[in-house]
């Protein structure tokens, strides 16, 4: 009997304390503790709902409120587009004189290039025009002398190796003499001096040159004095003496 009375108290007394750490353990739960906080925080949001979708907001009574959006300066607007536009076009005019410009410089660069060059030629004309008249003396010497001794043969080739000497220097300018005989007469080549009539040449054949022309490059230095072949005259018929009988 005795024996069971301890049996039934040591019992009670173990449940007894396995009460009391239970009681400690449910009381001290972290994940007791987290799954309040969370149920409360949970509890404050569907107190108040809002969320914004897009540009609108959604409040408790499930209807939308647009935000408010900043106004545009139309005036400001405008008078920001009409600077553009004359900006546009005053640029578009500066364009447009620059290419003027451009276009009168390059004209004028080419007109004052053209005149450079005509300028030099007439500068080169005109002192070659100087010298021909002493290549003609040379030329009419040469075929008047007729060198008789050793001592005028000497003088003679002296004076040819001079006119050599000058005629090359006016071929490496340019200069180069008309061969006009037997060609046709050309006024734009050719001054006539002289005609002579005669039946061997055409009527208006070169027959002699009597004073040499020159071209300076493609144009025409100086004419070229000719001689001119002209038709032959035919001899009037001889008038036969008609006597009347009253006459003998």
């Amino acid at each position: 009997m005795i024996d069971e009375n301890k049996q039934v108290n040591n019992t009670s007394q173990q449940l007894g304390e396995s009460t009391e750490v239970k009681q400690v353990i449910m009381s001290e739960s972290p994940a007791e503790i987290n799954t309040n906080e969370f149920a409360s925080e949970v509890t404050e949001q569907v107190a108040t709902p809002t969320n914004v979708v897009g540009d609108t907001t959604l409040t408790e009574d499930n209807s939308f409120a647009a935000t408010q959006t900043p106004e545009v300066d139309t005036a400001a607007l405008a008078e920001l587009t009409q600077q553009i536009n004359s900006l546009k076009t005053q640029l578009e005019e500066r364009s447009t004189q620059y290419m003027r410009i451009a276009a009168d410089f390059e004209n004028y660069r080419k007109r004052t290039q053209k005149e450079k060059e005509e300028l030099d030629v007439q500068v080169k004309r005109n002192t070659i025009l100087e010298l021909l008249p002493i290549v003609d003396n040379f030329e009419r010497a040469r075929s008047h002398l007729k060198p008789q001794s050793d001592g005028e043969m000497t003088i003679h080739k002296s004076y040819q190796g001079v006119y050599k000497q000058l005629v090359d220097s006016l071929k490496r300018l340019g200069v180069s003499p008309m061969r006009p005989e037997g060609q046709d007469f050309d006024p734009n080549l050719h001054e006539a001096v002289m005609r002579e009539p005669t039946d061997e040449h055409p009527e208006g054949t070169v027959l002699e040159e009597l004073v040499r022309g020159y071209y300076l490059g493609d144009r025409v230095l100086r004419h070229s004095m000719v001689k001119v072949a002209a038709p032959k005259e035919d001899t009037p018929p001889a008038q036969e003496d008609q006597s009347s009988p009253a006459d003998s």
